[in-house]
């Protein structure tokens, strides 16, 4: 099991700050449930074992890559349904991170213009995660239904996070 980084740590607090600064100030987006949701995949992605996966993954069909991801996931699902909640809540998660910290990767000579396919791709797997969910679940239906609908302002805001952290961290981006 994959330690969880504190949410006292201070690059959950980096995070969350340029999360909020790049919606709330620069977007005029306000939802704070889903800039949490937001600042949580960032962080997620940090861990050593995501990037793995995502590096062997790469250059794989969505649902290959969604198919290793729940691999990796801690805790077992019990039921079909479950799993498939936990497999689209992974290629949405897979995809709005891709698209939105590194679209570049996604529009290589190589791959061909994948960003569009992989926006159309987040959108429905959020959509079909949210029709699998029940209110009691975490995330919840609503939210999994803001990120779906909300895919390209996600896209777009992480967009600005990456900018953000670039300039603070001296990098040209």
């Amino acid at each position: 099991m994959r330690p969880a980084i504190r949410n006292d740590h201070p690059i959950r607090g980096l995070f969350s700050g340029l999360v909020e600064n790049a919606f709330f100030t620069e977007l005029g987006f306000c939802e704070p449930r889903l800039t949490t949701y937001l600042c949580d995949l960032m962080v997620d992605f940090l861990h050593v074992d995501r990037l793995d996966v995502l590096r062997s993954a790469f250059g794989r069909s969505l649902e290959q890559m969604a198919a290793l991801l729940a691999l990796k996931h801690d805790v077992a699902p019990l039921s079909l349904e479950q799993r498939d909640r936990l497999m689209y809540r992974h290629i949405g998660d897979f995809t709005l991170f891709w698209a939105g910290i590194f679209p570049e990767h996604l529009r290589s000579r190589r791959s061909g213009d994948l960003l569009c396919a992989y926006v159309e791709q987040g959108k429905r797997s959020y959509a079909a995660c949210a029709r699998l969910s029940q209110d009691q679940d975490v995330p919840p239906p609503t939210l999994l239904n803001s990120l779906s609908e909300e895919f390209e302002t996600c896209v777009h805001g992480l967009g600005l996070v990456r900018r953000s952290w670039q300039r603070a961290g001296g990098a040209e981006g």
